[in-house]
């Protein structure tokens, strides 16, 4: 197994550490559910750098890197569903006489779970065809928006437990950041899975 497969294969078991850190309790169990969740974006960041310039682009590579992600980013939305559940989130900023608070909406979860469901299985019903299908430009960007909205919303749990100086640097900014960086991840979600799906008709339209 190369490199850039074994970064791949080791975003599953940071995604399994991320989930224990989000439920387990400690006093810096957030934190530790950020760091490990930030070690997972980087192997997904460096698997496909190394893959490019090395010229070790895999099919094993192809379908796993794609499906490491769906499960990371995944796996993180629903926890954070069920964490901001159990604990709401405080009002944290405020336009005019409106508060808002950055929190993970299940309808929002549903989205983004059914884009990856629809295009795994898009993909799984190309590579019965001999066909294999790699993430697209507008994928990476959402997974990208994906991973920057999660972390957006970790360092505004995470920061409490942080030094004052630390925690008088994040608060200010983190909360708008993360629910902007959510509601773009949302539409783009959307729009790319609607874009793949649109390109890649002629794999379904043939078998309905």
């Amino acid at each position: 197994m190369n490199l850039p497969n074994k970064l791949t294969v080791s975003r599953f078991f940071f995604t399994a550490a991320f989930l224990w850190a989000m439920f387990s309790r400690s006093p810096v169990n957030d934190t530790l559910a950020l760091i490990f969740f930030g070690i997972a974006g980087l192997t997904d960041y460096f698997d496909g750098k190394i893959a490019r310039s090395r010229g070790l682009i895999t099919n094993f590579g192809a379908l796993m890197d794609p499906l490491a992600d769906k499960v990371m980013t995944c796996a993180a939305f629903i926890a954070l569903v069920e964490r901001h559940m159990i604990s709401q989130p405080e009002v944290v900023f405020q336009i005019g006489s409106a508060g808002f608070r950055p929190k993970v909406e299940a309808w929002m979860v549903v989205i983004i779970v059914t884009r990856e469901l629809a295009i795994t299985g898009l993909r799984l019903l190309a590579a019965s065809k001999g066909v294999v299908l790699s993430a697209e430009r507008y994928g990476k960007h959402k997974t990208i928006s994906q991973i920057a909205a999660i972390l957006g919303l970790l360092v505004l749990d995470a920061h409490v437990e942080w030094w004052p100086l630390l925690k008088g640097f994040f608060a200010p900014w983190t909360a708008a950041f993360a629910l902007a960086a959510l509601w773009l991840t949302v539409l783009l979600t959307a729009m790319s899975g609607v874009i793949y799906l649109w390109r890649n008709r002629a794999l379904y339209l043939e078998d309905m």
